[in-house]
């Protein structure tokens, strides 16, 4: 039969022939093959696409500010224990307030043998300072900062041994200031932001300021950081005793005042060393509140924790010293 007589109207022809394709049920899961990746894209399935996998950021809360030279501002212990409920307040117990009263001797007997001997525990002092100071902050690790705050220390160290006792406020305010300018330089090159330049700042200039704080014991007389000395290694003993906080306050002062008449009785103080040894005795429970704040860690303890109360005990050392011998 011949096409015209097939289709005698001459509309319809032969679709062409097409290749066969095997009907694919779209609800059919797809058969995984090991050698092409395949991404869903939309409706259908494109094995050439391959998206960009961005890695998962953590949480705003746990991303830290860029390093600078005095460590990484973070939020404090303090802070996380107020939102917990906890007090931020935790004295540093017994084991600290033996090592203050090791270090406290150690000075007494250092001041007894020389200016040199003493020099070796006030330099142990003035990095305890220094370390304890930036953990209390919360800024941690601060290497570069330490070791300004330190180096300060010493400079006053080496500036009073030069110049003597009798320019001791010189020494100690001249290095002060120098080392405050020398802080503000090296700030003015970190690359972090204002308020974390601000903090670091601050901890650098207090933590310097303290270490060469530490520096009046050297600048005292011998009798004077004897009777300091012991004053405040019980002062800190009697403090850590298990009792209420207002009657171990009170027995340590109490303490404090009678190891100055003790100890002004083995030095020319005599019995004007009890002014001394409260003062002395003050000013370390002053420093030990201020070791015990910010919810610190054992690493605060062991450091601020011990030095603090020494060096808030320099001032008093130094002027009380002087006036009564």
């Amino acid at each position: 039969m011949s096409s015209d007589q097939q289709y005698p109207y001459g509309q319809q022809q032969p679709y062409p022939e097409q290749p066969y394709q095997q009907y694919q049920d779209p609800y059919q899961q797809p058969v995984h093959d090991p050698g092409a990746t395949q991404t869903w894209q939309a409706e259908t399935w494109d094995t050439q696409y391959q998206p960009i996998v961005q890695p998962a950021r953590p949480a705003a809360s746990a991303e830290y500010s860029a390093p600078t030279t005095v460590g990484n501002a973070r939020i404090t212990d303090a802070q996380r224990a107020r939102a917990e409920g906890r007090s931020p307040i935790i004295p540093p117990g017994m084991q600290p307030a033996g090592l203050t009263a090791a270090l406290g001797l150690l000075l007494a007997g250092g001041a007894a043998a020389g200016q040199y001997a003493l020099l070796v525990p006030l330099i142990l002092l003035q990095a305890l300072t220094a370390a304890g100071w930036f953990r209390l902050n919360g800024m941690w690790p601060a290497r570069q900062g330490i070791a300004l705050a330190f180096a300060g220390g010493l400079a006053a160290d080496v500036v009073l041994l030069a110049v003597g006792r009798e320019n001791a406020p010189a020494a100690i305010i001249g290095t002060l200031g120098v080392w405050v300018l020398l802080t503000l330089v090296l700030q003015l090159r970190s690359r972090a932001g204002a308020d974390e330049r601000m903090q670091g700042l601050m901890a650098t200039v207090a933590s310097a300021a303290l270490a060469i704080l530490a520096t009046g014991h050297l600048a005292a007389t011998a009798d004077a950081v004897v009777v300091g000395g012991i004053a405040v290694a019980v002062a800190v003993l009697a403090r850590a005793l298990p009792l209420p906080g207002a009657a171990s306050a009170v027995l340590a002062l109490l303490a404090a005042t009678v190891a100055g008449i003790v100890a002004g009785g083995l030095t020319d103080i005599g019995a004007e060393g009890a002014l001394l040894g409260l003062a002395a005795g003050g000013c370390a429970l002053v420093g030990l509140r201020v070791a015990s704040y910010d919810y610190p860690s054992r690493f605060v303890h062991m450091t601020a924790g011990v030095a603090l109360p020494l060096t808030a005990a320099a001032p008093a050392v130094y002027l009380i010293g002087r006036a009564l011998v």
